[in-house]
């Protein structure tokens, strides 16, 4: 199956900003939609944001509404998060999935491929 690899995360201060990235390998990802989640320790993974294959429609979670937006790149078969106004309480490990069909959806159970994740760790 399709390898993912996402790279983008760091340390950062409150209100900054960060741009995870995902790449496969073995298989392109241009007719699936993907999406991002995050997992916080001692808690269940969560919904972030998800994108369809043709990047014409995102769904973000209402927690970063208004803050992180999800892109997609399907010549360079790439997926990006672009997270601004950064919080403590967004501090996770931040992974990238391929979802099982063209449509996104916001459970974890719909996406069929996942990356290693990355993390990222908001500061006050």
């Amino acid at each position: 199956q399709v390898q993912l690899v996402e790279s983008g995360g760091g340390l950062v201060q409150a209100g900054g900003s960060l741009r995870l990235s995902c790449a496969p390998s073995g298989r392109t990802f241009s007719a699936y939609a993907m999406g991002w989640f995050r997992q916080a320790p001692g808690k269940d993974r969560e919904f972030v944001a998800t994108i369809t294959w043709s990047g014409g429609t995102t769904v973000v979670a209402d927690s970063v509404k208004g803050r992180f937006a999800i892109s997609r790149d399907n010549a360079k078969n790439t997926v990006f998060l672009q997270m601004n106004s950064l919080k403590p309480e967004d501090t996770a490990v931040y992974y990238c999935a391929k979802s099982r069909t063209v449509y996104g959806l916001r459970s974890a159970g719909a996406y069929d491929s996942w990356g290693q994740g990355t993390q990222v760790t908001v500061s006050s």
